[in-house]
């Protein structure tokens, strides 16, 4: 099993998500838990990958010795949502 953890950023973005997708992005999150490479992830770069949730993607970091999944953002697909991504997990 994988701790998770929230970014402050990740947090709020879960904070605001209307409702209907609220119960989709909180079972995608508890199913990562179990299996850090979900059926349907994308490896972005290094250990940072993304899951699409229709036109959300919720973008993670895998520290695989540690067993913890960092995820650094939850955002409706754009065109800027994988900008900045290397900056997302860095303190």
């Amino acid at each position: 099993m994988y701790q998770l953890k929230l970014t402050s950023r990740a947090q709020r973005e879960l904070d605001n998500l209307p409702a209907q997708d609220l119960a989709r992005i909180v079972a995608a999150l508890q199913q990562l838990g179990g299996d850090s490479r979900l059926f349907g992830s994308k490896k972005l770069r290094a250990s940072i990958y993304r899951i699409k949730m229709g036109n959300w993607r919720i973008i993670y970091a895998v520290i695989d010795k540690d067993n913890l999944i960092i995820i650094g953002n939850i955002a409706r697909r754009s065109k800027d949502t994988y900008q900045g991504m290397g900056n997302l997990f860095t303190p």
